[in-house]
């Protein structure tokens, strides 16, 4: 694949410049999603990079998250930024793409034949994968099909679809359970204690208080008892698994 459209290929501030300021155009619809989602270019200042489109108006309705799904995306990378961890690809809020309202994410080039399940198999990619995790256990993540976790052709894991975080209520579904009952590493911890401290007001402009509240509650359950949780009941598993 082009090495151009690598996230690490582009640092922050110009990247979410480019996505924020460049021009969009739609490159086509991206497979098996269940809400529209569009590969598209994305072009400023001569420079052109791929990025993922998700517009408000292609969402399907759900009856336990509101519309805007948008936002919950955007929330994700900031969690993710706040934290140091590079989890999520620079992404943005754009009002005036193509289909109106929606997010921008910057397209990850990734080994496609790569996913949570193969990837589980590889020692150094454990911290990146138990980072995940306990991400999800933060954003309260209803949605983490093995795809959507990517190797990157810098050799990092990233995380993408994070439109159904962040509800009050709890909801975890995960395929990854492997850590279940494991401590959660000290520095992730370290991390999660500093930033739920100070929570970055761009995060809490685009949720409700309620949610806002639950994370909190959710970090503070963390930092308490700093271990993986097990599914006992078998039933936390999202669908399709991959």
């Amino acid at each position: 694949m082009a090495e151009a459209t690598s996230p690490h290929r582009l640092d922050r501030a110009d990247a979410l410049r480019l996505l924020s300021e460049g021009a969009v155009e739609i490159e086509g619809r991206m497979p098996w999603s269940s809400n529209a989602t569009f590969r598209v270019d994305v072009t400023l200042d001569g420079l052109t990079r791929k990025a993922i489109y998700k517009p408000v108006r292609g969402e399907r309705p759900l009856w336990d998250f509101p519309p805007g799904l948008h936002r919950r995306e955007v929330s994700a990378w900031e969690l993710s930024e706040a934290l140091g961890w590079g989890i999520v690809p620079p992404t943005v809020c754009r009002t005036d793409a193509p289909y109106g309202e929606g997010s921008l994410q910057l397209y990850v080039d990734a080994v496609v034949e790569e996913h949570y399940f193969t990837l589980a198999e590889r020692d150094e990619l454990q911290h990146d994968l138990r980072a995940i995790c306990c991400f999800d256990l933060v954003a309260n993540n209803t949605d983490r099909k093995s795809g959507h976790c990517l190797l990157g052709l810098d050799g990092r894991v990233y995380g993408i679809d994070h439109g159904l975080c962040f509800s009050a209520e709890p909801k975890l579904r995960t395929v990854i359970w492997a850590y279940g009952g494991e401590p959660i590493d000290d520095d992730l911890v370290a991390d999660v204690a500093r930033v739920v401290a100070d929570l970055p007001p761009a995060l809490c402009s685009l949720l409700d208080a309620e949610e806002v509240e639950a994370l909190v509650r959710r970090a503070g359950a963390l930092l308490r008892h700093p271990v993986f949780p097990i599914d006992h009941s078998g039933r936390r598993y999202p669908w399709p698994l991959v």
